[in-house]
């Protein structure tokens, strides 16, 4: 099974308060804490890793704390995976090369480099907005096909995403 973390499950909650607050206001910890009903640490360490990876802003001060880096409409899931999980990849050999002693002779390598790519692809063109928006089971959908470089149209996974 496939699966983000729950730190990662915690941090795009709280990008999505953030973008859901539609001001320029910035908000500590303790008020993000509390209304997303998440633990202050947790949240404090969350804060800290979006910053780093510049999806936040952090402002010091008696009036400080973080607001969005950009527009939610321009910061991509994959982004927000990524600051917090690392590199998207479904396999060592996806993420980086040369990580697994069997990638020489590997003969499931590039089908799974393929599905790794659609996989990034689709989490790219969903944004944080589009995290906020209901969901339309009539679609727009990115559809992950074609990865045997084209010999099939098979849809592997649709993913809904922004129009």
């Amino acid at each position: 099974m496939f699966r983000i973390s729950r730190l990662t499950d915690y941090g795009i909650v709280i990008m999505a308060h953030l973008a859901e607050c539609q001001d320029n206001d910035t908000h500590n910890a303790r008020e993000l804490a509390k209304d997303t009903r998440l633990p202050a640490p947790v949240v404090s360490k969350i804060l800290k890793a979006l910053t780093r990876a510049g999806l936040l802003v952090s402002q010091r001060g008696s009036k400080g704390g973080y607001s969005l880096a950009r527009p939610p409409a321009e910061i991509p899931v994959v982004e927000m995976i990524a600051a917090l999980e690392g590199p998207v990849g479904i396999t060592e050999c996806t993420i980086a090369p040369g990580a697994c002693a069997q990638e020489s002779s590997c003969q499931v390598r590039d089908p799974w480099q393929r599905i790794n790519s659609a996989v990034h692809a689709a989490l790219a063109k969903i944004t944080l907005a589009d995290l906020g928006k209901p969901l339309n089971p009539a679609g727009p959908f990115v559809a992950l096909a074609g990865i045997d470089g084209g010999k099939r149209d098979r849809t592997l996974l649709t993913v809904e995403a922004s129009e």
